[in-house]
């Protein structure tokens, strides 16, 4: 509820800019941007009794798929994990001078093309439907068009870098949904 949407705004800063941030370097980006997101937050904190103020109390259905969500979520994480270093989830292939000097299409990026975000979002519907507050409802539809919009920029961002590569990847795996049956992609 917090960080969420802060943090959402650091890809919305930095995709549409990633030229002119890869030019300052990420030391400076980070320092630039962080202080902002990071009193986005302090304010929606101080805020979070108006934000919370409408609960609908515990439903052990939305408890249940709630749960059932989250276990999916933290699979997915661990899945994320074994491509997605600390450095690549803070930006640092798009900020540093050179760029990324690889493409992740291996794992769960080779089944659909943001994970992350998938997983993003499918934890945070978890969350709402444990809690069940009318915030973490809004924040969840909220989320899906800023996802979206971040997904639409990053992939602008990837094409610039990557070029055919990248062309070639998007038309092999796509953006959020497996499909039922797909042939393992060529390795590397």
């Amino acid at each position: 509820m917090v960080t969420l949407p802060p943090a959402l705004l650091f890809w919305l800063v930095v995709h549409p800019f990633a030229s002119f941030w890869r030019q300052l370097g990420a030391g400076w980006t980070h320092s630039l941007v962080w202080p902002i997101i990071i009193l986005g937050m302090a304010a929606l904190f101080t805020q979070r009794g108006w934000l919370l103020r409408v609960e609908y109390g515990t439903r052990a259905m939305l408890v249940f798929a709630g749960a059932v969500l989250i276990g999916l979520s933290g699979w997915m994480l661990v899945r994320l994990r074994r491509h997605l270093t600390l450095a690549i989830q803070m930006g640092m292939p798009e900020l540093s001078p050179s760029g990324a000097q690889r493409l992740l299409t291996q794992g769960i990026y080779g089944r659909i093309r943001h994970p992350r975000y998938v997983q993003m979002e499918i934890g945070l519907l978890g969350w709402a439907l444990i809690a069940n507050y009318l915030a973490g409802y809004l924040l969840f539809l909220a989320s899906v068009p800023a996802v979206y919009l971040v997904v639409l920029l990053e992939e602008r961002e990837l094409r610039d870098r990557f070029g055919r590569t990248y062309d070639q990847y998007c038309r092999r795996v796509p953006r959020f949904f497996p499909r039922r049956s797909q042939e393992p992609p060529p390795e590397p």
